[in-house]
């Protein structure tokens, strides 16, 4: 016994154990809590290198059955390494050359350049022999670059030859010619991860790849058996939870909402993480229209997102590869996506107001403009605030939230702000002109410098709108004519110039191609005649306030309160008769409601007693009893 120790090692039994030291180097580096991330990579990268060095002098002799096993396992260990880096192209090199050299000695070849037949006849090369398992350990390791190289066609043709082959590896059968090894060689190659834990990923990350891309086909019910099956596949918890997500996604594809809420809340048990399943519920329930089940769920999503970032825990044997890798396809990140915490807040505080909880969305507007304008972070700042509406917006509806809520005076400080920082950058006038057919760069730049242009003076005058209303919720009636007066001006600074033709100012009537949101435009414009004519009813200027309610109503023939004062204005005139024509027409115009479609600085709501349909209806009736029979 003395003696065999003492024989010098083989060259293979040499290169054996420089295999395994590499493996056993990698392993224990990623076993030791106190490594980080960059230090793992760092490890990893150097012992790729080794890899490499060792495949390099194995292939420097003959391909032969007797070390075979070795060189296969030394190149699935470098391009486990490699893959893990993203290395993909010198991975599959690797895989080319050692599959070259097994189809050599096999005295066969083929054409490298169809994937599929090219690996068809490796496959058939070494049937039944004690090569196939580590070929097919090689087979494996295609699949995951053709995964993470978005190559789906590929896997779809091939895959229905090639999952029998992974269900008899995980199934227990694939790796008897290594069981069968133990007993001829006292060293065996150890390998990077086991080969069975690689199957079940590339399986399960196939599935929610493929059903990513069908339910993007709009081929839900296609997806969801497979999606469905894939959910009870060994897996990484992360995984199994986007199955469950896909598969609700799936139903809601299919309108089959209560289904999608099962596997949501299924996708959130098995993973507390997966957070796309959370956001997606809220835009069932808002289908629903069940507003509390939508609102905690927005709150729960905000409360987990302001969370630290966890990672899911190292899952045994395949660490090395995360699963991310393999989930490239930008149609899943994209059902995956979720918003920042930022835009969920915004979109709770929005939803408070709407539904006539403005006290709680003040404090959620509050709580977002501090994070935004005292955060520390500012790239990450700049990252998550980019799905938000602009600044300035957020203040003016912030400001309408603080009006409702009967907190006039804060919304006027708001409103002081906007105008403080954007009216010296406003020009005398904005002129829109009908872009050219021709020079397109030139003009999309001078369209684009006219949106901004455009926008800070909306926010201007929508700021100068709000004042109005706090002052005509203060009854500050001359003050109030004011405010509405300057947001008037701000707008009237607006025109669109066709092609020979002068600069005209906007008008409701006027077909104008231009991309702003001239409906923001109209809608200011009304409610600031609306407001002003109100204000100088209150003041018994009645011929004015009849001239500004007439005007608002050619822009906003719609607004229940611009209609109910003209009538009233009217009836104060002593034209009773138009005024009760004007009130009939109206009644059935139904009470204005808050949308998410509009910012809230601009919609018809509850901004005071002067303001609310409900109690002008009961007025109305007092004057002119016949329109209550």
């Amino acid at each position: 016994m003395s003696d065999k120790m003492n024989q010098p090692l083989t060259l293979q039994e040499q290169w054996t154990q420089e295999n395994n030291e590499l493996v056993n180097d990698v392993m224990k580096q990623q076993g030791q809590c106190a490594s980080s991330r960059d230090q793992i990579h760092t490890n990893v990268r150097r012992c790729a290198s080794e890899f490499h060095k060792l495949l390099e002098k194995i292939q420097g002799i003959p391909f032969h059955a007797h070390h075979a096993k070795l060189e296969l396992s030394v190149v699935f260990n470098t391009c486990v390494c490699f893959i893990s880096q993203s290395q993909f192209k010198e991975a599959e090199l690797l895989i080319t050359q050692a599959t070259k050299r097994v189809l050599y000695v096999a005295r066969d070849d083929a054409d490298a350049s169809d994937p599929l037949v090219y690996w068809r006849t490796i496959l058939k090369s070494v049937g039944n022999t004690p090569l196939h398992p580590f070929v097919l350990y090689l087979v494996y390791l295609q699949w995951a670059i053709w995964l993470a190289t978005c190559r789906q066609k590929t896997i779809k043709e091939f895959q229905e030859e090639i999952f029998p082959l992974f269900e008899s590896l995980t199934g227990g059968s694939g790796d008897s010619c290594r069981d069968e090894a133990k007993g001829k060689f006292y060293n065996l190659p150890r390998l990077m991860m086991d080969p069975r834990r690689l199957v079940e990923l590339l399986q399960i990350c196939t599935v929610i790849t493929q059903g990513a891309e069908r339910l993007n086909e709009g081929c839900s019910s296609e997806a969801l058996s497979r999606l469905q099956a894939a959910s009870t596949m060994p897996a990484p918890r992360r995984l199994v939870a986007y199955t469950h997500f896909l598969s609700g996604s799936c139903f809601a594809q299919m309108s089959c909402h209560q289904m999608a809420l099962q596997c949501y809340r299924k996708a959130l048990e098995t993973d507390s993480q997966c957070l796309c399943a959370l956001y997606q519920s809220t835009l069932i329930y808002g289908q629903l229209e069940n507003i509390q089940a939508e609102m905690q769920a927005l709150r729960i999503l905000h409360s987990t997102l302001l969370l630290p970032s966890t990672t899911e825990p190292a899952v045994a044997g395949i660490h090395l590869l995360s699963p991310s890798l393999f989930l490239p396809s930008q149609s899943l990140n994209t059902l995956l996506a979720v918003p920042s915490a930022y835009s969920i807040l915004y979109s709770l505080a929005s939803k408070c107001v709407i539904h006539g909880r403005a006290p709680e969305g003040v404090e959620h507007f509050l709580d977002l403009l501090a994070a935004v304008l005292h955060s520390e972070d500012e790239h990450r700042i700049d990252a998550e605030v980019s799905t938000l509406p602009k600044l300035p917006r957020i203040y003016l509806e912030a400001g309408a939230a603080l009006l409702m809520a009967q907190r006039p005076a804060d919304c006027v400080a708001l409103c002081s702000e906007v105008i403080s920082t954007t009216l010296e950058l406003l020009p005398e006038r904005v002129v829109l002109e009908e872009p050219e057919e021709s020079g397109v760069a030139s003009s999309m730049d001078v369209k684009e410098e006219a949106d901004n242009m455009v926008r800070m003076l909306l926010w201007v005058a929508a700021a100068y709108l709000l004042q109005g209303h706090c002052c005509s919720y203060l009854k500050d009636w001359k003050q109030a004519v004011s405010h509405y007066t300057r947001c008037l001006n701000l707008l009237l600074k607006v025109y669109f110039k066709k092609r020979g033709f002068q600069p005209q100012i906007i008008s409701a009537d006027m077909d104008v191609k231009w991309e702003i949101d001239l409906c923001i435009l109209q809608k200011l414009k009304g409610l600031s005649l609306a407001g002003r004519g109100i204000s100088f009813a209150q003041m018994d200027h009645l011929s004015e306030a009849l001239r500004d309610l007439q005007l608002s109503l050619q822009v906003l023939p719609e607004s229940v309160v611009a209609n109910m004062w003209c009538g009233q204005v009217l009836w104060r005139l002593g034209r009773s008769h138009e005024a009760t024509a004007c009130w009939e027409k109206t009644w059935s115009l139904p009470t204005q409601s808050l949308v998410e479609t509009l910012p809230l600085y601009v919609q018809e709501c509850q901004w005071g007693p002067l303001w609310d349909s409900t109690e002008l209806r009961l007025r109305i009736q007092k004057l002119c009893p016949v329109l209550s029979a």
